[in-house]
């Protein structure tokens, strides 16, 4: 709605954000996509189509959001996981010890296995042969495998949980650093929500009743920082990512497929790992890039006009099938010109 009614539609939650100062909507983003403002700490998933409190990330596992209502129960998941599979594993090593033993014979310079029956108990209740003890020797393989991977993913989500943080905000504020040395400017970014004792932390998401602490729009901040200093860092990347952005043209068509075979051997192999969605390009087409890899650039597409109003589609393509623009449309000037005066 608009700002002079003191109101702020919010499209992660039923009811009006209701904010005490009309102005308080220039510190906060606003979403094109589902046409509103955000409020403090939330983001839009391109996966699920909405605007997420607290986000944290897109889970495909569960195929749903991480963010305030379930950080918990997902943090949860991810230990008892786990704990889960390494019971398996128990399960798994004992059996075949215990019907692998009595059919091992060792000699002076061999060992045997004889897996056709087992030879001081032979009625057995369920027959342990060959195919069983592959299929067990697989189940372990997966369940240590799962064990490694989900107990890192936990180990990841408390370091973010002790410091409340979100594996976002934790990004958020590496570019913040990032941005501050670039410019080389005297100001420093503090992360307003960690309220400086992990155990206050700690209590943010988890709760005897299983109900986080907050509504997930207002949030608590620690002592010498605004209530919006995390917005207002984002607006700053966002308009530095304007600055920064190169425009590029494309000089060959790419389909959008994940892994080109036509682009070359170093293209094929080096796709990015990541959910983010590829652009298709057609000779001609206008990318304002904003980040890369050595083969592979990330950028929107202006698909109606140069302008801001234009519409654009993001994701990642080849570099080979760029060109650097001479000129920058947006400002007339050379693209490799100085641009950290702001």
């Amino acid at each position: 709605m608009c700002c002079q009614q003191n109101y702020v539609f919010c499209v992660i939650c039923p009811f009006f954000y209701l904010k005490e100062k009309s102005q308080d909507c220039m510190y906060l983003q606003y979403c094109k996509v589902c046409q509103s403002y955000k409020a403090p700490r939330s983001h839009h998933c391109r996966k699920c189509n909405r605007c997420v409190m607290k986000m944290d990330h897109h889970c495909p596992w569960i195929n749903n959001c991480c963010g305030y209502q379930n950080h918990a129960s997902f943090t949860l998941f991810l230990l008892l996981a786990p704990l889960g599979c390494i019971h398996a594993s128990f399960i798994f090593v004992m059996t075949m010890y215990t019907q692998l033993y009595n059919r091992i014979s060792f000699g002076w310079s061999s060992v045997k296995i004889d897996m056709s029956a087992a030879k001081r108990d032979p009625r057995t209740i369920i027959p342990f042969g060959l195919s069983a003890f592959a299929a067990s020797l697989f189940a372990l393989g997966l369940a240590l495998g799962t064990t490694i991977a989900v107990g890192m993913l936990f180990i990841i989500q408390m370091k973010v949980i002790l410091t409340n943080k979100t594996s976002i905000e934790s990004w958020i504020e590496e570019k913040a650093k990032d941005r501050i040395q670039y410019y080389q400017t005297d100001e420093t970014f503090i992360f307003p929500y960690d309220m400086g004792s992990k155990w206050k932390n700690f209590k943010q998401v988890f709760t005897w009743s299983g109900i986080p602490e907050g509504d997930g729009l207002d949030w608590p901040v620690r002592e010498g920082c605004h209530r919006y200093s995390l917005t207002i860092e984002q607006l700053k990347q966002k308009a530095d990512k304007r600055v920064r952005s190169v425009r590029y043209r494309a000089i060959e068509d790419y389909s959008g497929v994940c892994c080109p075979v036509t682009k070359g051997v170093k293209t094929f192999f080096t796709t990015p790992c990541t959910e983010e969605p590829r652009i298709a390009l057609s000779k001609g087409d206008l990318i304002l890039a904003t980040r890369g890899l050595k083969h592979w650039m990330y950028g929107e597409k202006i698909l109606n006009s140069a302008g801001d109003g234009g519409i654009r589609e993001r994701g990642w393509f080849p570099r080979k099938c760029v060109e650097k623009c001479q000129y920058d449309s947006e400002t007339d000037q050379p693209v490799d010109g100085e641009k950290k005066s702001r």
